[in-house]
């Protein structure tokens, strides 16, 4: 499906946190062939040429809207339009970054097995992806989907990707062609104006695949039900604003 890069960088400030976060345990101090897989708008990226410039980075997302709003923010940069489910770097890699996107892969433990491959020796694998299906963001989406007259375009009224497997897993698979490999989970507290604000975040990732199952004559009545149930679980705190959690899993692995 097609993605929105403008509703994307509504929260580019949010959305770039973790991406930075991620750069900062890359242990490189230089770097000759940087890709960043699933580059979006080229927020991701910019972090990238900041750090090891712009000559050695190339940024792959497979949607053209992203894609076309990073080439204007950064035009000295290659972008190209590639599918990571069979991608392969045209040389070995010193750094294959990847900012939230295998979360929405099938299988992507395999994948990133066969990324490691690809990779110099001392080459980075670094990967960051959402882990919050348990959160009212999501469990409401489906909810949702199954409440309305529009719930015969979905399964059960589920619409979801698949959890990402274990910690243990990503250790256990990477760990035999790495020479490190380190996992954790960071917690965001992302303080935000009221419950529409958490809704118009998710629609520039999650929510877009439900509005779109539902139909754009159902957009409406659909956005309406999600939105209710979202102020009723997010509460407002003392100043009115409410709290949104999101959990993200990040894995960075060197190759031996």
């Amino acid at each position: 499906m097609a993605w929105s890069a403008e509703q994307y960088l509504k929260f580019e400030n949010e959305r770039t946190r973790p991406a930075r976060d991620l750069l900062a345990q890359v242990p490189l101090g230089e770097a000759s062939h940087v890709f960043d897989l699933g580059c979006g708008p080229g927020n991701s990226t910019e972090l990238l040429t900041e750090r090891f410039g712009a000559g050695a980075v190339t940024g792959l997302d497979s949607d053209e809207d992203m894609l076309a709003k990073a080439r204007k923010r950064l035009p000295d940069t290659p972008f190209l339009q590639a599918d990571l489910a069979s991608w392969t770097p045209p040389q070995p890699a010193s750094l294959l970054y990847a900012n939230a996107v295998f979360q929405w892969l099938p299988d992507h433990l395999s994948l990133l097995e066969r990324l490691m491959d690809h990779l110099t020796p001392g080459g980075v694998l670094a990967v960051q992806m959402p882990d919050n299906l348990d959160q009212p963001t999501h469990l409401l989406m489906e909810e949702t989907g199954a409440a309305g007259p529009w719930k015969n375009a979905f399964s059960g009224g589920r619409l979801r990707r698949a959890r990402l497997p274990s910690p243990a897993s990503y250790m256990e698979r990477l760990s035999p062609k790495a020479a490190r490999v380190d996992v954790w989970h960071t917690i965001y507290y992302h303080p935000m104006a009221n419950a529409e604000a958490i809704v118009e975040w998710v629609k520039g990732t999650g929510l877009r695949l439900y509005l779109t199952a539902a139909g754009a004559e159902n957009e409406a009545a659909f956005l309406a039900d999600y939105t209710d149930r979202i102020r009723q679980a997010y509460p407002p705190m003392a100043d009115g604003r409410v709290l949104l959690k999101f959990s993200r899993f990040f894995v960075v692995a060197v190759k031996a």
